[in-house]
Parts: C-alpha cells; sequence; structure tokens
C-alpha cells in the first residue's frame, strides 16, 4: 500500500508541475514577429552589352550567297555553319592580300570569326584558302 502511494504521490506530482507549465505558456503570449520591412527595388538598370568574344570554326565553305549575304561552313566533322557577313567582315586570303567575299570559291577551305548577336552569326573576319584548281 505503502508503494501504491507514493506511485500515486509522484503521478499527481507530476500532473501539477505538468499543469502549471501549461498555464504559464497561455499568460505569456508569443511576441508577434517583426513585420519584413517592405523596401520598393526599381528594376536593375540594364548595363551596356559587353562586346561578345568572336568564336572561330574552320572549315570548307559549302555555300556562299552573296544576294542575302550569308554564307554555310562546314567542319571537318561535318558539322553546317551559317554565318552571315556585312560590309564590316574583314576578309583575306590566306597568302595575305585583301579581298572581298565574291573571291571567296565553293569549296575554299576557311577559317571563321564570327559573333552572336541575336540570333544571327555575324562574320568578324575570314581567311581562306582558294580551293584547288580555282585561283
Amino acid at each position: 500500500m505503502k508503494s501504491l502511494f507514493s506511485v500515486t504521490a509522484l503521478t499527481l506530482i507530476y500532473m501539477i508541475f505538468s499543469l502549471s507549465s501549461c498555464a504559464v505558456q497561455e499568460d505569456m503570449a508569443p511576441s508577434p514577429a517583426p513585420a519584413p520591412a517592405v523596401v520598393a527595388k526599381a528594376p536593375p538598370a540594364k548595363a551596356p552589352e559587353a562586346k561578345a568574344k568572336p568564336i572561330k570554326a574552320r572549315g570548307d565553305v559549302g555555300l556562299l550567297d552573296l544576294d542575302k549575304n550569308y554564307m554555310i561552313l562546314v567542319t571537318k566533322e561535318g558539322k553546317l555553319i551559317t554565318v552571315d557577313f556585312n560590309e564590316k567582315s574583314k576578309v583575306t586570303r590566306i597568302n595575305p592580300t585583301g579581298s572581298k567575299m565574291e573571291d571567296i570559291g565553293l569549296g575554299s577551305s576557311a577559317s571563321v570569326e564570327y559573333q552572336t548577336k541575336g540570333d544571327k552569326k555575324i562574320i568578324t573576319k575570314i581567311e581562306y584558302k582558294a580551293a584547288k584548281g580555282g585561283d
């Protein structure tokens, strides 16, 4: 009986402490979290576009369209690269002499530098070696 009394007393003491801790938590209202500061941010100003680094490609001229100002370069791996050109495109024949896009013949071996502007690839520099049988 004495052990039953001590177990009951311990249970009663445990319940009192449990209830008192709940009562203390209710008395103390949680402090409201500070509201996040709302700061209106202006959209970031667009930085002026940095000049893109030219990309180099090498292969044979597969097509040269002087009316629409583009050419197709066929790489050694068989990849077709379509590039556009304009009056600013620098054309040089491998045995260094000035040249024009009209001087490049089909099958000529070419090394091209171009920059991407939007969805177009614009030639900045092209060096070519005339195809055998051409001048």
